[in-house]
């Protein structure tokens, strides 16, 4: 059982009084309000402001209550107000320790939860009041948390292999040679997904962090034979990336060919529950295409770029540091000298 105070909002401003003040009046009343904090030597008190434990048994006591105007006079809550007696829920979910009501929705078929949860939230922005916050749980709360991390995680897997492929190679500017295919493998999974009305679900986004592996074995092919060709042979970097170009070609295309056929029947849909798998066999193939169409001219070209700019910084770093160690060799040859004792001729 609970009482419902319905304020006769017309009488409530005749007589000078609002909603928000009559409501201020029951928090005091009955809301166990903290008006004030008493300071002791050895310990805090909070100040209550509350009605006596005998009004708060008997409803019919809220005609007892007064409501002060604007004027400054006292009316009673029974003058503006009416009683209504009624039932209420057995429990009131919380959250956060705030009221809380749980809406529930299911996913149409063929339709993708990111584009669900953006339609419910545009919905709820459109309809629940500012003062109403909203928020997903269950499966949609998990899904953003998913999505929200898989940025980062996609970061921190460039991070890493940056950081395997300059140990390796002992080069700061070759792992930038050899991950300057993954944009056009992102760009080529992304339009694919665009031209076949996908979404960049879970699965999809998956896809992309295989091509991050997939992609870069084409530049370790030519860059590695590249740089073997320079310190064994003596060839110029464009010499070099040339005949790594020309005689890693076949090798390139057979695992290009062979990624592509593995992931092909992911992408067609072939297999029991094979629609929801679909995502990451499009963005895998259209990124290995789009991919292998490009890096075999920009690699290369990145490549020469990438030792002409390290020769510019070598012969700039030799300019600076000649002058400073031709003067530190004739300073020490000079203190060598003035401290060498003189020395005796033996006069026979």
């Amino acid at each position: 059982p609970q009482v419902n105070v319905v304020i006769d909002r017309d009488k409530a401003h005749t007589l000078g009084l609002s909603a928000e003040s009559i409501e201020d009046a029951l928090d005091s009343a009955y809301g166990q309000r903290q008006i004030s904090t008493i300071y002791a030597p050895n310990d805090e008190y909070h100040v209550i402001l509350e009605v006596e434990p005998q009004y708060m048994a008997n409803p019919a006591t809220l005609a007892l209550l007064y409501v002060r105007a604007q004027s400054g006079k006292l009316v009673p809550l029974d003058t503006i107000a009416r009683l209504q007696r009624t039932l209420g829920p057995l429990a009131i979910n919380h959250s956060g320790q705030l009221t809380a009501v749980t809406i529930s929705f299911n996913v149409a078929p063929g339709v993708s939860l990111g584009k669900a949860l953006d339609d419910v939230k545009r919905l709820a922005n459109d309809t629940v009041p500012a003062t109403i916050s909203t928020a997903f749980q269950g499966t949609a709360e998990e899904f953003q948390s998913s999505m929200r991390n898989l940025g980062i995680l996609l970061v921190m897997a460039i991070l890493v292999i940056y950081i395997v492929l300059g140990v390796l190679y002992e080069s700061f500017i070759h792992p930038v040679t050899i991950l300057s295919g993954l944009p056009a493998a992102g760009f080529g999974a992304l339009l694919t997904l665009m031209i076949f009305h996908m979404e960049l679900d879970l699965l999809a986004f998956v896809g992309i962090i295989m091509l991050v592996g997939l992609v870069k074995k084409n530049a370790i092919m030519m860059i590695d034979f590249a740089l073997d060709a320079q310190r064994t042979e003596g060839k110029s970097p464009a010499e070099a990336i040339f005949e790594g170009s020309i005689v890693r070609f076949r090798p390139i295309m057979m695992t290009t060919m062979s990624a592509l056929m593995g992931t092909l029947p992911i992408a067609l849909g072939i297999g029991a529950g094979a629609d929801s798998r679909r995502p990451l066999g499009v963005a895998v193939v259209g990124g290995l295409f789009f991919s292998q169409l490009l890096t075999l001219y920009i690699t290369p070209v990145i490549y020469t770029y990438m030792e002409s700019f390290h020769d510019w910084v070598t012969r700039r770093r030799g300019h600076q540091t000649a002058p400073a160690e031709t003067g530190s060799r004739i300073v020490g040859e000079v203190k060598r000298t003035e401290e060498e004792p003189p020395r005796r001729r033996a006069v026979s």
